[in-house]
Parts: structure tokens; C-alpha cells; sequence
């Protein structure tokens, strides 16, 4: 690696993710740029029906203290924040971000929320073919409650050419992240498809963040990783061509290797050779790894190909509800009377006419993950009774789970520990809109 290097760290991989890695790389990382990757598939139409509820919501839930924790420190070191956590709300994101920092005393500090993703409008008034499954967006009538297409790097690169020291996303493809710093910082032109597809390789390393440093690599007296309570989160040092060294911070936890770098390439991955994003058809082929150093890899190859000419579109729609129900047995004949609580249930269910259209019933500890239910050696000697089951209204559903607290008088002796839950239900289908469709735009706020 010859040249400028800009050195970007992943805060986090997930909406749930642990904030003390962050903020170890913003004070002892010497970063350039922090991204944080927080929304799933999911995440964002929960995060619209929050916003039904209450305007004011709709971002993160940990926006506050993620910020809180590490913007202090960012301001001082000048690290520039990216991060998708503006969810269904990034203007509303961004003025939280603007009153931490005044709150905070960090004078003059400029956050940028990038809109241009929720395409609800117009997944509302036409009929769009689905991609996951059969049917069409119409189908799902009222039920939709939310549509967002997956941006790519342009709002971010605009958001940062126009000084943001914090940029807010909604939905944008996870490398986004990393890449529009490095096509800010490196110029790259955006048809520059080899470069673009070797920023798309260092984002999608490093999206997931202790993914890549060993957190889901670990498996005992497989692959060992050390000291996981104080997992380190990992950064990049990127070259102009795109290639990378990767690292975390010395005397974190956790370890970064050929290997995890390996499984984290191919994390989530259907076609090395053409991974979909909304700035480059990146090609994985050609990417190679090697250990320079304990903890440093360096990552080289992969390439491009011209952006597709649609974006993927989520959307997300109201599903029925799901009720649950657990209790859990134990001592000699847990099995059994495990077994014995299911069929009570199931023929429960059936006798009262709850209307379900798809029911699980399972023993956590035998065969709830494992459905082959093999058992090698002794039977276990406990183990917890399990119903879920989606129906089409909450009365329904709270059926289910009533059924199985009544286990504790009306069932197999020794039931303990039961609990219920129901939930509203938010499915997400997939389709695609022509790109010239969805027009990012940026909104500035200054503290």
C-alpha cells in the first residue's frame, strides 16, 4: 500500500449492537471516518409502524446513546460519523444529533440526513412484480405499511462534500457506508467500476463489524477466538486503488484473520462474481487475503461492473400476529411429558377452532433447532414446551399462548416457568423500481 490512506472503522453491525467497540476505535483507533450498519430487513418497516405512533420517531433506538457516547470524542480527533440509523425518520435523526451536540457544547457541529428512500408513494399507485415469491405488490392492498428502496453512495459523498460531520441515512446498500467516504475522499469517479467494486469489498468486510474480528466465527475447540466479552470492532486502512489492510484496535478482544475475512466475504453472498448494489456490480472472484501482522490483513482484488438499472425495493406489510406460548419440564420423563403438553395443545387448538395458518410446536433442547430431534446418550432432563403459531387477529393468537399457561393445572404434572407472548406480524417482500425513479436529496442541520 503506497499513498494516501484513509482509515474508516465499523461502530456496529446491527440496531442492537454493543456501543463500547465504537467507542474504543474512535479513542484509540485514530480514525479518519466511523460507520455504523444498524438496519436489517426488518428493522426499518418496525421502524415505520413506530412512526405511525409517534412523527417523532421512527430512527434508531439507540441513536441517542451511541451519539452521546462517541461524538465527544469523535468532534475532538475529527472523525466523521456515517451511519444508517435515521431508519424511517433521518431529518428527525438529525435534529437529535444537532441537540446532542449542543446539549454537549460541540459548536458548529454539521449533520446531514440523506432522504430519497421511501418510495411509498409509488409502490402505492402502481403494481410491481415480486422478486422473493410470486404475486405482485398489489396483493398486498392495504396491508403495506412501508417502502424503501436501497440507495446507494451519492447522497453520503454529497452529504460529505457539503462538510457533515455526521451523515443520517435511511435505507441504503450496507457497503454504502464505507463506500461513499472513500469515493468522497479518493475522487473516484462513479463509473469507475474496478474501484468502486474494490470499495464495495472493504464495506461488506467490515459492515457486520465483530462478525469479521471473531465474533461469528467462534466456535469452541474448533476456532478459538480470545477474550470474546471484550470483542474488538475492525477498521480499514484504504488504499486509492481500493486495496485495504485490515486491523482492530491492539488489545481488543477477538482476532482478525485470513479466515474471518474469509467467512465475512462470503457472508450473505448468493454470487461472488455479481453481488447487487445500487452503485456497482461487484465481482468477489478475484479478492485474496493475506496476514501481514497479528491482527492485520491485507486485502486485495475484486472487481466491477456497470450499476443495474433498477434498485431493490423492501416493502413491508402487515401480516397477522403470532401468539406464543412456552412452559418448561423437568426431571426423569421430561421428554414425555413435554411431548404429552404438545399434543394436549394441539388438540386444544383444533377443538376450540382457532384459526392458524401455520403452527409450530417444538421442546427447546430437542428438537426446536434441530428438527431431526436425534437424541445421542440420555434423554434430556429438561426441556421447554414450545406453540407459536400465526393467525389472522390478536383475539386468535392470544388463544394460543392461553392455551399453553393452562397446562399448569390442566396438563402433564411438574409444568413450570410459563410464559406468553403475541405480536403483530411485519413481513417484507422485495421487488424492483428504474433507478430514475428515486431522487436522494440532503438536508443539513448545524449545531
Amino acid at each position: 500500500m503506497t499513498g494516501r490512506i484513509i482509515r474508516i472503522g465499523a461502530g456496529a453491525g446491527f440496531s442492537g449492537d454493543r456501543i463500547e467497540p465504537a467507542l474504543e476505535l474512535v479513542e484509540h483507533g485514530a480514525l479518519d471516518y466511523l460507520a455504523f450498519e444498524c438496519l436489517a430487513e426488518r428493522t426499518i418497516a418496525l421502524a415505520h409502524a413506530a412512526r405511525r405512533t409517534n412523527p417523532n420517531a421512527g430512527f434508531d433506538p439507540l441513536l441517542e446513546n451511541r451519539m452521546r457516547a462517541v461524538l465527544p470524542a469523535a468532534h475532538a480527533r475529527g472523525v466523521r460519523i456515517v451511519t444508517n440509523m435515521g431508519a424511517a425518520n433521518p431529518i428527525g435523526a438529525a435534529r437529535l444529533v444537532t441537540r446532542i451536540a449542543r446539549e454537549l457544547g460541540l459548536t458548529g457541529l454539521r449533520t446531514a440526513a440523506v432522504t430519497g428512500d421511501d418510495v411509498l408513494d409509488i409502490i402505492r399507485a402502481g403494481d410491481f412484480p415480486l422478486i422473493d415469491r410470486p404475486g405482485r405488490s398489489g396483493d398486498l392492498g392495504d396491508a403495506i405499511v412501508s417502502a424503501n428502496a436501497y440507495l446507494g453512495a451519492g447522497g453520503i459523498v454529497e452529504a460529505l462534500a457539503g462538510g457533515a460531520d455526521v451523515v443520517i441515512t435511511g435505507r441504503v446498500g450496507d457497503p454504502a457506508l464505507f463506500l461513499g467516504p472513500l469515493i468522497h475522499e479518493f475522487g473516484w469517479a462513479m463509473d469507475d467500476w474496478e474501484r468502486l467494486g474494490r470499495g464495495t469489498v472493504v464495506g461488506h468486510l467490515l459492515e457486520c463489524a465483530g462478525q469479521v474480528t471473531g465474533g461469528y466465527f467462534a466456535d469452541p475447540g474448533i476456532k478459538d477466538v480470545p477474550d470474546l466479552a471484550r470483542l474488538g470492532f475492525p477498521f480499514a486502512d484504504v488504499s486509492d486503488d481500493g486495496s485495504a489492510v485490515l486491523g482492530k484496535v491492539d488489545g481488543s478482544g477477538g482476532c482478525l484473520t485470513c479466515a474471518t475475512c474469509k467467512e465475512q466475504l462470503l457472508y450473505e453472498i448468493l454470487d461472488p462474481a455479481g453481488y447487487l448494489q445500487a452503485d456497482v456490480v461487484a465481482d468477489f472472484t478475484g479478492v485474496s487475503f493475506e496476514l501481514k501482522a497479528p491482527d492485520r490483513v491485507h486485502v486485495r482484488g475484486g472487481t466491477g461492473r456497470p450499476k443495474p438499472d433498477t434498485v431493490k425495493v423492501s416493502i413491508g406489510y402487515e401480516d397477522g400476529f403470532v401468539g406464543e406460548g412456552q412452559i418448561s419440564y423437568a426431571g426423569p420423563g421430561a421428554v414425555a411429558r413435554g411431548q404429552l403438553a404438545l399434543d394436549v395443545v394441539r388438540e386444544r387448538l383444533k377443538m376450540t377452532g382457532v384459526p392458524i395458518s401455520d403452527l409450530r410446536c417444538e421442546l427447546i433442547g430437542l428438537n426446536a433447532i434441530d428438527r431431526t430431534g436425534q437424541v445421542n446418550g440420555p434423554e434430556p432432563r429438561e426441556v421447554r414446551v414450545r406453540v407459536a403459531g400465526r393467525t389472522p387477529t390478536r383475539t386468535a393468537a392470544e388463544r394460543i399462548s392461553a392455551e399453553v399457561e393452562a397446562l399448569y393445572t390442566n396438563g402433564p404434572f411438574g409444568g413450570g416457568g410459563a410464559v406468553s407472548s403475541v405480536r403483530e406480524v411485519l413481513a417484507v417482500a422485495s421487488t424492483l423500481l428504474d433507478r430514475t425513479q428515486i431522487v436522494p436529496s440532503v438536508q443539513y442541520e448545524v449545531a
